[in-house]
């Protein structure tokens, strides 16, 4: 049986890292928080639960994430959100993989929560994650803050039973706070790499992202909490955008 590592990177998680932690019990060998100097009870929920607990500062999720894949003691990890937790059923295939470890990386079924309503639809489910794999053969990548991990090619990937259980967003007013925070770190990665957009780009691409979200995949059959992902998705966009935009605008004077 092989020996499997989980890593996680932390702020501010009282609220869910409990219940992260424990889904983990009997399942990995070794856990790791690298945390981002969290100013709640972060620390003593990890304490609790007898992880490794490291801080460093945050610069980053696919800095952060690499940095904490590193810290790992073997190199079979499972990668878990401090606010995700994994199913019963998701457990089992785990256990069921660490004996007979077949492929290079697993693929999961992400299960989101939107402020009560477990959805069933629009991109938010099935949202598959890669989450367990060799860190010999992965590196986090991507688009602050839309990281995911690549794999060298030849890589052999499978997808398994169970759900990741995550919870994002408890409230309307959270989910706002996260729109705005996400869309000027995705302008500023943007910017600082030189990718420009035109005067039409924000309308284009949020009225792509809400006909995406709620008409081609279905949101519409999650009632309300469907056009309510469909209508932040789109604002999402809309702002990234606009705030691309601004920082361009700055430059230039």
């Amino acid at each position: 049986m092989i020996k499997l590592s989980a890593v996680i990177i932390s702020f501010n998680e009282e609220r869910d890292i409990g219940k992260c932690l424990e889904s983990l019990t009997g399942i990995a060998d070794d856990v790791i928080v690298l945390d981002s100097f969290s100013t709640d009870g972060t620390e003593a929920i990890c304490r609790k639960f007898g992880v490794r607990f490291e801080q460093h500062a945050f610069d980053g999720y696919v800095t952060q994430k690499n940095r904490a894949l590193k810290m790992a003691a073997f190199d079979f990890v499972l990668s878990l959100d401090a606010d995700e937790a994994l199913s019963e059923e998701a457990r089992q295939e785990i256990i069921l993989a660490k004996t007979n470890w077949s492929y290079d990386g697993y693929l999961f079924n992400r299960k989101n929560n939107f402020c009560g309503h477990w959805m069933r639809y629009t991109t938010w489910y099935p949202d598959r994650k890669l989450r367990m794999f060799d860190r010999r053969l992965a590196e986090w990548t991507g688009i602050d803050p839309h990281d995911y991990i690549r794999m060298k090619p030849g890589s052999q990937i499978t997808r398994m039973k169970g759900e990741l259980l995550h919870w994002p967003v408890r409230t309307i007013e959270e989910q706002q706070s996260k729109v705005e925070a996400f869309a000027r770190i995705s302008a500023k990665y943007y910017f600082d790499r030189g990718i420009s957009s035109g005067i039409g780009s924000a309308g284009l691409h949020s009225a792509w992202r809400w006909l995406r979200e709620y008409c081609i995949n279905f949101g519409f059959l999650d009632g309300k909490a469907g056009w309510q992902v469909a209508r932040f998705s789109a604002l999402y966009v809309w702002r990234k955008y606009s705030y691309l935009r601004q920082l361009y605008g700055s430059r230039s004077k």
